[in-house]
């Protein structure tokens, strides 16, 4: 005899019942998720982790509500499937909601699993990746989906710092839904099929009477350029998966870990005699700043956070020998790299993060200075300027910064001086430093002589150049000890991989206290 005579009856009901979980909501709603462009629950798990490393928990759950006929509507597994594998042959905790199944509406046993999950890998120390496909609270099942809801957004915040939380939106997240990923660390998004939002187009219409669609209102490009709300925005499923196992190579899998080294083949002294040349002669002339991270990092790879959001300013991790960090730089090429309300806010998440998660900062510099004008005093740029201040001073992780140009008035302060405990600080024999930049100094300084000039334009243009000699350059804060080094442009990787080397056991704390007050 052959086949499932010779396995024993209740082994052939377990693997039934397996299969019927397996199979979500059947074909029939299985094929309308993939005619939306979906993947299923457990398709993208297959993307996700390594081969063959997923072990479910919690897969013959069910729900216990009986109201609206929900009796006659029990799924094992209750629309999540939860569970743990592995990324790079490390450890994760996962869920993904399955929209096959009631939509993945979130009822009390579907947030009790993803809660339970949470709960462990807490005290497990790994991260957990949240697969969000949902329609929301399971309106049958009334306050008690709400209650389900808050007890997950309470272990989002109890494992905030301890454990890096990623969440990818792969379909509707809305109303209080959205505010688990929010928690989290990172969002990734899908174009065409990913939605957040607090309320939807129709209500949005009725309250306000705007007419907007759903990619206009929440879609991946929104949350992506304008909010700020996601951090990547992706063409396909399959690329968000991608993405969060890049993301995952460069963080530790908690608060007490380093964070992860791999080999290097890239020379760790490896010079670049192009970057002496890469700033341009006229001071106003705008170069990429990419240009400068991709040839001092690990073989030219950038793997770039927020990347169309306030993008006068550039987050991101890279690698220097092998061992990861965080880049903090300013973009010349938009806005020259000033700091405004949405870059502040961008960095000072950042920052935060790897502060967190012990991830060594190197900071390029060239900032003329925070963003003047009517809508960015109104927006609160003293308030989001302090949080990047605030971010930056509060970080114990080793603290590296290179000014390859400008460094002028509050802005330089707060771009990781060594006021606020910056431990390393370089130039480049291009920096500027200074209260202001040169016109605006001959104009406040010699406004009484500019006035009584012959020739007001002649005696301004001597005086900037008077100036620029004398005060826009790095050898004064240097005689004050507060450039470490001025450096030759090429030499930027090796210093920056000494520099690192240096600080690998680096020990600072802050006063003990139950947590500051960050200015939200």
């Amino acid at each position: 005899m052959s086949g499932d005579q010779t396995v024993p009856s209740r082994i052939q009901h377990l693997r039934r019942l397996r299969e019927q979980a397996r199979a979500g909501g059947g074909p029939a709603n299985i094929a309308r998720q993939h005619e939306r462009g979906k993947l299923t629950a457990r398709e993208r798990l297959d993307l996700l982790l390594d081969e063959n490393s997923f072990h479910e928990l919690g897969g013959f759950v069910t729900h216990r509500s009986t109201e609206f006929g929900m009796d006659e509507k029990r799924y094992l597994g209750d629309g999540v499937v939860t569970g743990y594998g592995t990324i790079n042959g490390r450890l994760v905790f996962v869920f993904s909601q399955d929209f096959t199944v009631l939509g993945g509406s979130l009822g009390r046993a579907h947030a009790d699993k993803i809660v339970a999950l949470m709960d462990m890998a807490i005290k497990n120390g790994a991260p957990v990746i949240g697969l969000n496909d949902s329609g929301g609270a399971r309106i049958q099942e009334g306050v008690v989906s709400l209650g389900g809801y808050a007890d997950i957004f309470l272990r989002n915040t109890l494992a905030s710092g301890v454990v890096p939380q990623l969440s990818a939106v792969l379909g509707p997240c809305a109303g209080g839904a959205v505010y688990s990923p929010a928690i989290t660390d990172f969002i990734v998004m899908v174009k065409d099929t990913s939605h957040m939002f607090v309320t939807g187009p129709d209500v949005v219409k009725t309250v306000t009477h705007e007419d907007v669609t759903f990619d206009e209102l929440g879609g991946a490009g929104t949350h992506s350029r304008k909010s700020g709300v996601a951090h990547f925005a992706t063409a396909s499923e399959g690329e968000a998966m991608a993405v969060l196992r890049t993301l995952l190579s460069y963080l530790p899998q908690n608060n007490m870990d380093d964070p992860p080294t791999v080999p290097c083949a890239d020379d760790p002294l490896r010079t670049d005699r192009d970057l002496d040349a890469i700033i341009p002669d006229e001071p106003n002339r705008p170069y990429d700043m990419r240009d400068v991270i991709r040839r001092v990092v690990d073989d030219g790879d950038f793997f770039e956070v927020h990347e169309h959001f306030a993008q006068n300013i550039l987050v991101g991790f890279a690698r220097l020998n092998g061992r990861s960090v965080g880049i903090v730089a300013q973009q010349p090429m938009v806005l020259a790299g000033v700091l405004d309300n949405d870059a502040s806010i961008k960095a000072a998440r950042f920052v935060r993060f790897c502060d967190c998660f012990n991830i060594p900062i190197v900071t390029f510099e060239d900032v003329p200075g925070f963003m003047p004008g009517l809508n960015q005093e109104h927006g609160g740029i003293i308030r989001n300027g302090a949080k990047l201040l605030y971010a930056y001073c509060e970080a114990t992780v080793p603290k590296i910064t290179v000014i390859t140009r400008k460094a002028y008035g509050g802005a330089y302060d707060v771009m990781s001086s060594k006021h606020i405990r910056g431990d390393i600080n370089y130039a480049w024999p291009t920096a500027e430093i200074a209260v202001m930049g040169p016109d605006g100094a001959v104009n406040i300084v010699f406004r009484r002589e500019l006035a009584e000039a012959d020739d007001p334009v002649a005696r301004k243009a001597e005086l900037v150049a008077e100036y620029r000699e004398r005060f826009a350059n790095p050898y004064v804060a240097a005689s004050w000890g507060y450039i470490d080094d001025v450096i030759e442009p090429r030499d930027t990787r090796p210093r920056l991989i000494s520099a690192l080397e240096m600080l690998q056991n680096k020990r600072d704390t802050n006063p003990p206290k139950k947590h500051g007050n960050i200015p939200l």
